[in-house]
């Protein structure tokens, strides 16, 4: 059984959120969590990526 998680990039205008958002994934990765998907919502340069992993862990 899997189960999943929808993670969103933060977006702050004064500073640089990039490295904030990859410390957050590998945290989640450290918790067995796999990005699946990503994308980029055009509209509002929000990104969202999709993560799994498996429920019985």
């Amino acid at each position: 059984m899997k189960e999943y998680k929808i993670l969103k990039q933060k977006s702050n205008l004064l500073k640089n959120t990039d490295a904030q958002f990859e410390n957050e994934l590998n945290t989640l990765a450290r918790e067995g969590w796999h990005v699946i998907s990503a994308t980029c919502l055009s509209h509002t340069e929000q990104l969202k990526v999709v993560l799994e992993r498996n429920k019985n862990r």
